[in-house]
């Protein structure tokens, strides 16, 4: 089962059925995530064929882990299975 954390705090946690691996990275469905501990950035990039990434800080006890979580709220067509998915790195641990 797939599970992302942090600070020793379980973010997202979802069978494999529900998760998506694109480039090596495990895309959990919103639902899978304690959207409690995130909070909106305004940081953003840019993939040549998934679009534009938006990011959350991850928080936990008081600390900030910031863009530490990304999604794509609108892909480009090649990467629609992931709309709305969040993604982690910046340290968060994502055991599959």
């Amino acid at each position: 089962m797939p599970t992302a954390i942090w600070n020793g705090t379980v973010i997202a946690e979802a069978s494999d059925a529900e998760v998506e691996i694109v480039e090596n990275n495990v895309y959990f469905p919103p639902q899978s995530v304690k959207r409690e501990l995130l909070r909106d950035s305004t940081h953003t990039t840019m993939c040549p064929w998934k679009g534009v990434a938006s990011y959350y800080d991850v928080e936990v006890d008081g600390q900030r882990n910031r863009n530490a979580a990304w999604y794509y709220p609108t892909p480009k067509d090649a990467a629609k299975a992931i709309t709305g998915r969040i993604a982690f790195w910046h340290g968060v641990e994502v055991c599959r």
